[in-house]
């Protein structure tokens, strides 16, 4: 066991394998699951998430993590014992005012699901497309409106997707199906069908899961998409049978101007005097009406295509009744393929003239008859008709976030008004700026791709004021006297705090500060693949069988202690002082030591 190759590297070579061999049937990857060094992997990638603590329908959470509990879950899933508990139900507030369902499983489920994750991720990752940006490495939201601004440039329409309950509507024997027929291994699709029919706790009331993906399950996002992959499939084949290329290029009257342009140009370089200024005047005049007539013909069809989730748009170059067929065809094919229902009041047709809505951003294509000049060609062209322009929906978004979350009230006339948030007023001077930078810096970097992203300096002002207005409401002064007090001695204020390298200060964000951050992406990455095939070191200090608290070489078992943030430590204890001094939210424990800290 000790010269077994690393289960990642396998992994890495089974993901290069699926990239170069789009059609191989994969078999035998149940083996894997019952390599220990996976689960160490997997712990690591789990245990600093803020739900690593969370108690599901038990007390399991990722403290007590040891070489036992693999064993016991290895031999489990080897004799064919292991069984997922339900998951607990708990519920968070959508935008709209409505709850939506959430799942906690418990740490162990967690575990298994991420080792399955990373074997199914290995298969399936090379073979989605492009088009599919939703929980996948190196992808996110703002890559999907990347390449949205980038690939729909002249779309004449839009067609908004909505799939109903998407995630709670995905049929399990379609999904079981889909899987077998990439991967061969009865025993894998025995596990996922496991977790897929686990149930759920509600009220300490179980109830049996028929449709849709482990609710907040680690292995959801991925199943999510093997499912939808079948949709982007089907989009790119009705992209190769409705694009069309055109017929003529440009329309008869730019044509007819183009080439009385060319005729004129010729007569300007012979005549002279008099008559080559008039020739000039002409061609001007010429010029002006030429920019103001359309130029592409429009006889050309084409389909564009981008899915984040279940969240998907197309654009389309044609017409009203093309847009009208491809929703015809998507609504059957999701309800005959997909078992679920395309929403037709959800599901707009929209001018690509007028705004539609994508991952919270306005989307429309510019029709504008702005002249620039190219600076390395010199021509002058209409450079931004045609575009795609993304937008901050500042009603539904800024203002409703500011509204909802106490910032500002809105006056009888409609401005807002900048309050305090007595809410933060037990938290220290440090925590409430931290907080009010945390909100700022959320939005303005998800929105920095807006092309009316300066319309957010309102919003910057709004909470400025209201940070100040809570601080001074904490001290019961006044504004003028908290910016005074903090002020720094150029121009600027923020909370002075001591650290090791000394007096530091936390400002307050500057909002053009997140217009050039580089696009974000989702956290999820292939490292773990790609790099992970080193023993981690959760694995070398278990294995060292050492208490790091004692010191002791002698237990039977050794245990990894977890806490849930480290500034939640006091440092009272031994072993808290221990934590600060590694700062580290884990240790490897005897269980000795391990039972006296729960016991306290």
């Amino acid at each position: 066991m000790a010269n077994m190759q690393p289960t990642t590297e396998i992994l890495a070579r089974i993901s290069e394998n699926s990239k170069e061999n789009k059609d191989e049937v994969f078999t035998r990857l149940y083996r894997y699951l019952l390599r220990p060094d996976l689960y160490y992997v997997a712990y690591k990638n789990l245990y600093a998430n803020n739900g690593a603590a969370t108690k599901g329908v038990n007390d399991d959470t990722a403290d007590s993590f040891s070489e036992t509990k693999i064993n016991s879950i290895i031999r489990s899933l080897s004799d064919g014992t292991y069984q997922p508990k339900p998951v607990r139900r708990a519920y968070i507030a959508k935008a709209n005012g409505k709850l939506r369902p959430l799942g906690i499983p418990t740490f162990t489920d967690k575990l298994v699901q991420e080792a399955l994750r990373m074997v199914l991720e290995a298969v399936y990752e090379p073979l989605f497309l492009n088009c599919s940006h939703g929980f996948r490495p190196r992808k996110s939201c703002h890559t999907a409106l990347e390449s949205l601004k980038r690939e729909f440039t002249g779309a004449r329409w839009f067609v908004e997707g909505d799939i109903k309950g998407c995630f709670d509507n995905i049929n399990h024997q379609t999904l079981v199906g889909l899987l077998n027929s990439k991967i061969k291994d009865a025993k894998i699709a025995q596990l996922i069908y496991k977790f897929l029919k686990a149930g759920y706790l509600e009220n300490w009331r179980y109830y049996t899961t028929y449709s849709g993906t482990p609710q907040g399950g680690i292995i959801s996002p991925i199943l999510a998409n093997i499912y939808l992959h079948e949709l982007d499939k089907f989009v790119m084949k009705l992209k190769s049978v409705f694009d069309k290329p055109r017929n003529n290029t440009y329309t008869p009257e730019y044509r007819a101007l183009s080439n009385e342009m060319s005729r004129i140009r010729y007569q300007i370089k012979k005549a002279e005097g008099t008559q080559r200024d008039l020739l000039i005047n002409q061609y001007q005049e010429i010029r002006r009406r030429l920019l103001k007539t359309p130029s592409k013909s429009q006889t050309d069809k084409k389909l564009v295509y981008v899915r984040y989730a279940d969240d998907f748009l197309i654009g389309i170059c044609g017409s009203r009744e093309d847009c009208q067929w491809i929703k015809s065809q998507l609504s059957e094919f999701i309800a005959n393929t997909l078992k679920m229902e395309l929403s037709e009041e959800k599901t707009l047709i929209t001018h690509s003239n007028e705004y539609a809505r994508f991952l919270g951003y306005d989307i429309r294509v510019r029709r504008e008859q702005e002249i620039k000049r190219n600076k390395q060609s010199g021509y002058t062209t209409r450079s931004l008709s045609g575009k795609v322009e993304l937008c901050v929906p500042l009603v539904d978004k800024i203002r409703k976030f500011i509204i909802a979350n106490g910032i500002a009230e809105q006056k009888s006339d409609g401005t807002l008004f900048a309050i305090q948030r007595p809410a933060l007023q037990q938290m220290t001077d440090l925590e409430i700026v931290s907080t009010y930078n945390a909100e700022l810096r959320g939005i303005c970097n998800y929105y920095a791709l807006a092309s009316n992203y300066c319309r957010l300096s309102y919003f910057a002002y709004l909470m400025e004021y209201s940070c100040l207005k809570t601080l001074a409401g904490k001290h019961n002064s006044s504004m003028s006297k908290i910016r005074t007090k903090f002020k720094d001695g150029t121009g600027k204020w923020g909370i002075p705090y001591e650290t090791k390298q000394g007096k530091k200060r936390c400002y307050f964000a500057r909002f053009m500060d997140c217009k050039g951050a580089k696009s974000v992406r989702d956290t999820m990455d292939n490292s773990k693949i790609t790099f992970g095939c080193s023993v981690n070191s959760f694995e070398s200090r278990l294995k060292a069988k050492r208490c790091e608290l004692c010191g002791t070489t002698e237990s039977k078992h050794y245990e990894i202690h977890h806490i849930h943030k480290l500034k939640d430590l006091k440092g009272k204890n031994a072993w808290e002082r221990a934590m600060i001094a590694k700062r580290r939210k884990t240790m490897v424990l005897c269980r000795s030591c391990h039972h006296k800290i729960h016991n306290n």
